[in-house]
């Protein structure tokens, strides 16, 4: 499965806040599956199951349907997403 990379090169400070941003420029619904910090290494999930092809978080967002990366920086900050069908109790819920 590829996942869509959107490339963002200007340093953010916040980066979850900017790749949620981000990923409604391709998605009005999306849930975050799973994130990846370059710098430091640290990941989520963070679990080692037998041997991988691949880090947790990259099998966790495949296994459950990831369509979209925001990839911050080159990988300082990777955040993978499920893009979301909208529903008619989301719709109901932005008109109130």
């Amino acid at each position: 499965m590829a996942l869509t990379k959107a490339e963002v090169i200007d340093t953010v400070a916040d980066h979850n806040g900017y790749s949620k941003k981000e990923a409604k420029k391709h998605c009005a619904d999306t849930m975050l599956l799973s994130w990846y910090q370059g710098k430091t290494g640290e990941g989520y999930p963070n679990l080692e199951c037998g041997k991988a092809d691949a880090p947790a978080w990259v099998l966790c967002a495949e296994s459950r349907g990831g369509d979209l990366t925001i990839d911050v920086n080159d990988g300082d900050y990777m955040f993978f997403y499920l893009s979301l069908p909208k529903s008619d109790f989301n719709a109901r819920q932005r008109e109130k």
